[in-house]
């Protein structure tokens, strides 16, 4: 509940919120992934949450005094969507936080969730006559963002992905292949009690569970692992940078495609990972060194501005642009509530980044673009943008292992309903010689 208020009051994104209030109170792992489960859930939820709670309290969630609301959802979802915790127990617990924080409103929330779990099992009907409503209510996602997904994908499929936005998300692992090899490293997390799975078809990709923190874990302290979904990953086999070449990243923050990029080029060459805040060279370079990548120069930039010592200089750029975020939802649920108007810029920045970029590559070298958007107008429009108007760059088709397979035409949207991946797009483009 207190990361819930933080990030209300704060407006801190709710993995820093809830990260700062499990270091300050204290909390040992088990309650540390209690009081994850809670956070995500409810905003996961708030919309599917706030409906059934409206239906037994006569004023409004979102009317009534912000921590009061948080204590009801927080109770309202272990009530309907956890079995470990008894109801009795959500409801007690829920009480007496409120009289301890709000004691005029204790009454009403010991109503409203007495009646709400009473009725658990059957709960108010979701709207029927509008799809669009229903499915913004029962996933808790804006409605003009369902309409959006579903203007792109047909309903059933928008459906599929609302769904798993809202699943738990799965931790990977890629696997440091310059310090070992994925047997070596599976053997040292199960060994710490960690289920390691390797991925279905991506090589040296480990699905982690029960893992807690992978901070903690000895794999990852010693260099054998870094976290990276199969999605950022899959970017730079597409792009395939190879050993003793020269690669650009001038977005890399945090770093992990800079690392995918170092490891496949076998630690040879040169990296420049730039990013415009000076303090998150500090994490690519912590990251750089314990991975024990040495070719991996780090610099603050803006990604718009060209450098004239750098006009042609590159093998590979990879341009990972700054974008809406809306195929990482399932990591960062407050997402879903940015606006329409908070994006709509976004398009002509990532055009920008691109076009400075593309100065950069090299004659006969790769340039590849990027985001973790699934909305066309940051993807498939800003590279038809961008080829308008850009001479000498052609979409190239690549192949990735797996279920995916030949991309003819040089560009993929990955869904997370479809390869349980982070939603990602990226397009390859060849620079004429």
């Amino acid at each position: 509940m207190a990361a819930l208020q933080a990030y209300h009051k704060a407006g801190a994104s709710a993995e820093t919120a809830l990260d700062q209030q499990i270091a300050r109170q204290g909390l040992d792992p088990r309650d540390a992934a209690l009081a994850a489960k809670l956070t995500f859930g409810v905003l996961q939820n708030r919309t599917l949450l706030d409906f059934y709670l409206g239906a037994y309290s006569h004023t409004p969630v979102e009317k009534l005094e912000p921590r009061v609301g948080h204590i009801l959802r927080v109770a309202a979802y272990q009530i309907l969507f956890l079995d470990r915790i008894p109801v009795r127990a959500a409801v007690d617990e829920a009480v007496q936080l409120t009289k301890a924080k709000n004691p005029r409103a204790a009454g009403l929330v010991n109503a409203v969730l007495r009646r709400l779990s009473e009725g658990k099992d059957n709960l108010p009907e979701l709207p029927q006559t509008d799809p669009i409503a229903r499915l913004a209510i029962q996933y808790s996602h804006p409605r003009w963002l369902v309409q959006r997904f579903a203007d792109e994908l047909g309903l059933e499929s928008a459906e599929a992905l609302l769904a798993a936005n809202n699943r738990e998300v799965p931790l990977y692992a890629q696997v440091n292949t310059l310090k070992t090899d994925t047997a070596q490293v599976m053997a040292a997390l199960e060994a710490e009690g960690v289920t390691a799975q390797p991925h279905q078809w991506l090589s040296d990709c480990l699905l982690l569970t029960h893992a807690g923190s992978p901070a903690r874990l000895s794999p990852f302290q010693d260099g054998s692992i870094y976290i990276q979904d199969p999605a950022a990953k899959l970017a730079v086999l597409a792009a395939d940078p190879k050993p003793g070449t020269r690669l650009l990243d001038p977005c890399a923050a945090p770093g992990g495609k800079s690392f995918a990029a170092a490891i496949r080029m076998q630690n040879t060459g040169e990296i420049l990972a730039g990013d415009i805040a000076e303090k998150k060279q500090v994490s690519i370079q912590t990251g750089a060194a314990r991975l024990g990548i040495t070719i991996i120069e780090t610099q603050t930039a803006d990604a718009r501005t060209l450098d004239p010592a750098e006009i042609g200089m590159f093998d590979t750029v990879i341009v990972d642009a700054p974008c809406s975020g809306f195929g990482i939802i399932r990591k960062k649920p407050e997402i879903r509530n940015k606006t329409p108007e908070e994006i709509v810029r976004l398009p002509e920045i990532q055009l920008s980044i691109l076009q400075a970029a593309a100065h950069c590559v090299a004659p006969g070298g790769v340039l590849l673009y990027a985001t973790c958007t699934i909305l066309p107008e940051e993807n498939g429009g800003v590279v038809e943008r961008f080829l308008f108007d850009t001479k000498g760059f052609a979409p190239e088709a690549f192949t990735l292992p797996g279920e995916i397979g030949a991309v003819s035409e040089g560009q993929i949207t990955l869904y997370p309903h479809e390869y349980d991946t982070d939603g990602f797009f990226f397009c390859k483009m060849r620079k004429g010689e």
